[in-house]
């Protein structure tokens, strides 16, 4: 029995190895059809960027939860920042150090790619699933349709949620059937949450939600799931730091919390599940491109729909109760990508089809693994070609433009299938599985290459050196005004637009400060006032509200910025030196950039840094500034009171002291953060502080969470010591062996 477990194990280890192997094969086939797949829209132009400026303060020793000169998206604790999330603190710090960042981001997306579908194969040996199989589904995840094209190529924080998501599943199970601790439970459940971007979260609370319904109609016992909802409470409790400022800061930001409609943009029809795995589809729903998708979006795996006809579904019947949790998921999953299309911060329902994916994978391999047959083999094979030829009518339906290439399709899922019967027959499960996820990979290469380039770059350069020796010298911080649509085709290199121009988080790279940045959680109120949007762009009246006072201090934007030059873009205002120049300021020329942009500074220099961060003073003194990027201190004395206007962005969180007596917060324009000194001050110490808002809660909370871990882990080995180690899973059978199944005959 022992050597039984032992070989187990072995067979364990091994597929985990090809699982591993699988998914990197698959990588590299993806990277030999587009070297800039995993580099591109949100990772080039928000991601990697933030990566750099993170590392950097971290290696200066500060911790940029907050930078003011950056305004829009200078408040990174509601940011994708991840700023409490270790593993990406360490993506941070060797972001910094690193010259290639479409390589760098490539590397550590492979690591997580690995991951990843380690977590998958883990998730379906903890439900009995057979290690063959279980790696099929590990090697296909990270190369389903929407997080391939999506998550993996540009939304980071997606896909590192994911990554970490599929390990607290697979540790949850197996808490709670006895074969493992809480403490990879809540590891893997922190690290999913904190990643900063709320769908992982979510999909983390949905995800256990319907583990814990299923493990009771599996088990029929209270206590194991009693045990798994108090662990996943204590990792709920100690992420909440991470979504407490985004959440009483959403008052003031565009994004809000609270709004529910289904605006039909990003929901995905039910009927599209029947594209899931014909590699060619197209699917149709409104996007960006319209309504038929460039893009294979619901695409899953080759065999997930055509395996069902495999399946000996009269045994599978008995594993109902086993299964109800991953069932669960995947009806909730597939009822949400149909909408509502926006609640609260969740927005664009798409963006749930990995889970979707995840779900079936899950389901089907395990399946596959434990109650696969080819018996009747005509009839099941039959069966097959009837799903097939549904997919291919779906497909069809939805973009009749590319039929040849769905028919082409279609038949080769139809080979493929045909092999992997053979392999089955001939040669046993591993060889028809080995051949099953061999298939990922040239599939892969085939989908990413059909789409290259992606539409969706925004074909930002790669190395920073480059950059930073192509850009003029910016000190300071710089307003720049411009409209990224105005980029011409070809203008997207080093010698055109980006040698000039910085949108998105792009200045980050150059280790520059730009008024705003990438952020899809802007202050509304700031943005409308210069008509700033998410990527930087403005509209073409930014120019003349820049410059215009604001009535009650009588200060236009720009010097309540404190802002040393402004950046026209040349596209946007073509004829900006024809007009007068606005006082104090001037044209400055920069050799080699005329074509792109139109500078304006300062006629007495830079102005940042001279006072702090005060902008305007109305009958007060002030003395001796001290600054930080979250507190400013100076000295004050006013005889009949006055108020201190300062270049901050009036985000909640701030609070104002005047030698310790708290004094209430104002702000200017609905943007920027004033104090009223009272009459009679005199030498006094103004000190003006921001924190995170709920930060003390959100310690508590995460101090309560660990807290309930220690208690629950001391219980689990105290358990333990009472009852021995928990007894082995049921013996799989081998995935060298010929399995029953095979032997059957049509």
């Amino acid at each position: 029995m022992a050597d039984g477990r032992a070989d187990d194990r072995r067979d364990v280890l091994r597929w985990g190895l090809v699982c591993a192997a699988g998914v990197v094969s698959a990588y590299l086939a993806v990277l030999l059809a587009n070297p800039r797949h995993f580099y591109t829209d949100d990772t080039e132009a928000q991601y990697a960027p933030l990566w750099v400026m993170t590392g950097r303060s971290l290696w200066e020793g500060k911790f940029p939860v907050l930078m003011p000169e950056h305004w829009l998206a200078g408040n990174y604790a509601i940011e994708e920042a991840g700023l409490l999330n270790p593993p990406q603190l360490l993506i941070d710090l060797g972001a910094a150090v690193v010259d290639d960042l479409a390589l760098y981001a490539t590397v550590v997306k492979l690591v997580f790619a690995v991951i990843l579908g380690l977590g998958v194969y883990r998730v379906c040996l903890a439900y009995g699933g057979r290690p063959a199989w279980s790696a099929v589904a590990g090697v296909a995840m990270p190369f389903s349709g929407f997080l391939l094209f999506f998550d993996a190529a540009s939304w980071m924080t997606a896909f590192t949620g994911t990554a970490w998501l599929v390990h607290a599943w697979a540790s949850g199970v197996r808490y709670a059937r006895g074969r493992g601790g809480p403490i990879p439970v809540f590891v893997f459940l922190y690290l999913t949450i904190s990643v900063q971007y709320v769908f992982p979260a979510v999909e983390a609370a949905v995800l256990f939600a319907t583990v814990l319904i299923g493990e009771f109609v599996y088990r029929r016992q209270l206590w194991p799931v009693i045990r798994l909802a108090l662990v996943t409470g204590c990792a709920g409790l100690a992420g909440l730091a991470t979504y407490l400022p985004s959440l009483l800061t959403a008052g003031v930001t565009w994004r809000g919390a609270s709004e529910i409609r289904n605006d039909q943009f990003l929901t995905v029809p039910w009927s599209e599940s029947l594209n899931a795995s014909l590699p060619s589809t197209l699917p149709a729903f409104t996007s960006w491109w319209g309504y038929v998708q460039p893009l294979p979006m619901v695409y899953i795996a080759w065999f997930v729909i055509p395996a069902l006809a495999f399946v000996d579904w009269k045994r599978a019947v008995g594993a109902a109760r086993e299964l109800s949790g991953p069932v669960l998921f995947a009806v909730v999953t597939l009822l949400w990508t149909a909408g509502p299309g926006t609640m609260g911060p969740l927005r664009w329902p798409a963006r749930v089809l990995p889970m979707l994916a995840l779900a079936v994978l899950v389901l089907v391999c395990v399946l596959l693994g434990r109650y696969g047959t080819v018996s009747g083999l005509r009839r099941r094979g039959i069966a097959a070609g009837l799903l097939i030829a549904l997919l291919l009518g779906r497909s069809l339906g939805a973009a009749p433009e590319s039929a040849v290439w769905h028919m082409v399709a279609a038949a080769g899922v139809a080979l493929l299938g045909a092999g992997v019967l053979g392999l089955a027959r001939s040669q046993g499960r591993a060889a028809a599985c080995l051949l099953t996820l061999i298939a990922v990979a040239p599939i892969a290469y085939l989908q990413v290459h059909a789409a290259a380039p992606t539409p969706m770059s925004w074909n930002l350069p790669e190395k920073r050196s480059e950059m930073k020796a192509a850009f003029p010298d910016f000190p300071g911080t710089t307003l720049q005004l411009g409209d990224r649509a105005l980029i011409g085709a070809g203008e997207h290199t080093l010698d055109g637009a980006y040698g000039s121009l910085a949108f998105g988080n792009y200045a980050k790279n150059l280790e520059l400060d730009y008024v705003g940045g990438y952020t899809p959680n802007g202050h509304f109120h700031f943005g409308h006032l210069i008509c700033m949007r998410w990527d930087t762009s403005v509209c073409p009246d930014a120019y003349r509200r820049a410059f215009t006072p604001e009535p009650e201090t009588g200060r236009p934007p720009v010097d309540l910025m404190l802002v040393d030059r402004v950046v026209l873009q040349r596209a946007l205002y073509p004829d900006a030196r024809e007009h007068p120049v606005p006082e104090g300021w001037k044209w400055v020329d920069y050799p080699g950039h005329e074509d792109y942009i139109a500078v304006l500074e300062r006629v007495d220099g830079d102005v940042s840094g001279r006072t702090g961060r005060i902008a305007h003073i109305d009958g007060v003194t002030v003395e001796q500034p001290e600054e930080s990027e979250t507190t400013s201190r100076v000295r004050v004395d006013s005889a009949t009171g006055g108020r201190i206007v300062f270049a901050r962005l009036g985000w909640p969180g701030y609070r104002a002291h005047l030698d310790s007596r708290p004094l209430p917060i104002d702000v200017v324009a609905n943007s920027f953060v004033a104090v009223d000194i009272p009459p009679g001050t005199h030498d006094a110490e103004l000190e003006l502080t921001w924190r995170p808002p709920g930060w003390k809660i959100g310690g508590a909370a995460a101090a309560a969470g660990l807290l309930g871990l220690v208690l629950l882990q001391i219980a689990h080995l105290r358990s333990r010591r009472r009852t021995g180690p928990p007894p082995p899973p049921p013996p799989a059978a081998s995935d060298t062996d010929q399995p029953a199944l095979v032997a059957a005959r049509p």
